[in-house]
C-alpha cells in the first residue's frame, strides 16, 4: 500500500466516537461516465448515501459533487514499453498501477480519504485498493473480466493473464463484488473463491404504454455500441432475407476504432433503404425513443464468454419500451424471454436462422409479446436491482460489515 496515498482516519470521520458526517463515496470508471448507463444508475444509488467524487472521462456526470476528468488521451492498460515488457514477464505486481489512465488517477487522488471505494472493472482494482486506505470497496466487474476482449490476440496473450492476476488478488479483500448475470457470478466464485452479487444491468422503471402496431408493418429497431465483436453485420443481412414488411433502424454508438465499424455497417447496408442509421441517443433517452418501434432485435454470436453469457442493458432497454424482443439462443436472455413471454428466439446465429425467428411474425403475436413487455416491465427494472443492494450497501457505508469478500465468508 502506498503510503502517500493512505492517511489514517481522523476520530472525526470513523470511530466509536466519531462526529456524524455525511459519507464520502468514490467511484472509480475508466469510461466515458455520462454515456457509461450502469455507471450513471450506479451514480444515482449511491448519491442516496453520501457525496459521491468521480474518476472518468469525459465530462462531469450530473449530480456528483466532484469530478475528475481523466485525459482522453491516456491508455487504460500499461500500453508503455515498460509496461508491455511488464505484461510480457508476467511481472503484473510491477504495473498494477503503470497504466498512464491509473497512474494519473493515482496522483489525483493523492491523499484523499473516502468512506467508500467503488472499482468499476478489473483495471481500476489495484487503485481502488490502494486509495481505500480502511475504507471498504465495491468491486463492480460488470462482465467476467479474464475475457473481455478475447477477439484481440495481444489482449489474450498479455492482458487477459493481467484481468486473471488483478482478480485473483483482489476480489477475496473486497467488501463487495458484483456482477450482470447469474452464470458470470458463478464464474467468479468457481475461479476466484468470492461470492458475486447479482446487479443486473436493467434501467429504471419507465411508465410508458406500447405503441400501436400497425398491420403489415414490422419495425425492427436496435441500439448499442459499434463493436466489431458483436457481429451486428447479422441484422444488415438478415433483412436480405425479409419481405418488405420489415423496416431496420439502428442507433449506434461509435466503438473505440474511431468509428470504423460504424462507417463499415453503413456501406454494408448502403445498398437497402428499408435500414437507417441514426444519431445516438442518451441512456436515459433511449426507452421513450425505442417505444415507436414493435421489435428489439439483439443476435450476438457466443465468439467467447461475456457474448455468450451476454444479458445487457439493450434488453432491458427494449422491455421498458414495450416491444417484442428477438434473441439469440443465449442463455442468460432466453430464460427471460420464455419466463416473461417477451419475443421469439433464434434457433442459431446464422443470418438465415436469424430471419426464420422474425420472418413469420404476425401482427397479433407483436401486440401480445408488447403486452407481456409492459408487464414485465414492472419487475424487470433498476427499481429491483436497487432494493437487492441497498442492504449490502448501508452495511458498507456503515462499516458494520468489514468482512473481505472470500471463499471463507
Amino acid at each position: 500500500m502506498n503510503a502517500d496515498l493512505h492517511l489514517e482516519h481522523t476520530p472525526e470521520r470513523r470511530g466509536e466516537h466519531s462526529v456524524p458526517h455525511k459519507p464520502v463515496i468514490l467511484c472509480i470508471s475508466l469510461s466515458p461516465i455520462r454515456r457509461d448507463a450502469r455507471v450513471l444508475r450506479q451514480i444515482g444509488l449511491l448519491r442516496e448515501y453520501g457525496d459521491v467524487v468521480t474518476v472518468g472521462f469525459g465530462p462531469r456526470p450530473d449530480g456528483v459533487s466532484e469530478h475528475l476528468e481523466v485525459p482522453a488521451d491516456l491508455a487504460t492498460l500499461p500500453q508503455t514499453v515498460p509496461g508491455v515488457i511488464g505484461l510480457a514477464l508476467r511481472r503484473f505486481r510491477s504495473v498494477e498501477l503503470a497504466a498512464p489512465a491509473v497512474a494519473w488517477a493515482r496522483d489525483a487522488l493523492r491523499g484523499r480519504r473516502f468512506d467508500l471505494v467503488v472499482a468499476n472493472e478489473a483495471r481500476v482494482l489495484a487503485l481502488a485498493s490502494r486509495v481505500a486506505g480502511d475504507a471498504p470497496v465495491w468491486a463492480d466487474m460488470h462482465e467476467w473480466a479474464p475475457e473481455e476482449r478475447t477477439h484481440i490476440l495481444s489482449w489474450r496473450l498479455l492482458v487477459a493473464p493481467f484481468m486473471t492476476y488483478l482478480c485473483r488478488r483482489y476480489l477475496p479483500g473486497s467488501a463487495l463484488v458484483t456482477t450482470v448475470g447469474d452464470s458470470i457470478a458463478t464464474l467468479y466464485r468457481k475461479t476466484f473463491g468470492v461470492k458475486a452479487r447479482l446487479m443486473r444491468n436493467a434501467g429504471p422503471y419507465r411508465p410508458l404504454e406500447a405503441s400501436r402496431t400497425e398491420e403489415g408493418r414490422i419495425r425492427l429497431v436496435h441500439s448499442g455500441a459499434a463493436i466489431h465483436g458483436r457481429k451486428l453485420e447479422l441484422m444488415i443481412e438478415a433483412m436480405a432475407l425479409l419481405d418488405e414488411r420489415f423496416t431496420l433502424d439502428l442507433y449506434l454508438v461509435p466503438g473505440g476504432d474511431d468509428g470504423a465499424y460504424l462507417a463499415e455497417l453503413r456501406r454494408l447496408a448502403a445498398h437497402d433503404s428499408r435500414i437507417t442509421f441514426h444519431a445516438p441517443v442518451a441512456p436515459e433517452a433511449l426507452p421513450s425513443t425505442l417505444n415507436a418501434y414493435d421489435v428489439g432485435v439483439f443476435w450476438i454470436p457466443p465468439a467467447h464468454t461475456n457474448a455468450r453469457l451476454t444479458l445487457p442493458n439493450k434488453f432491458f432497454d427494449y422491455v421498458q419500451a414495450r416491444l417484442l424482443v428477438a434473441v439469440g439462443p443465449s442463455p442468460e436472455m432466453e430464460p427471460l424471454i420464455a419466463e416473461h413471454g417477451l419475443g421469439v428466439v433464434s434457433t442459431g446465429f446464422s443470418v438465415k436462422e436469424c430471419a426464420r425467428s422474425l420472418a413469420a411474425l404476425t401482427t397479433d403475436q407483436i401486440v401480445r409479446a408488447k403486452a407481456a413487455s409492459d408487464a414485465a416491465a414492472a419487475v424487470l427494472n433498476f427499481e429491483h436491482e436497487k432494493e437487492r443492494m441497498r442492504p449490502q450497501l448501508g452495511a458498507l457505508i456503515e462499516g458494520s460489515s468489514p468482512t473481505p469478500n472470500g471463499a471463507t465468508r
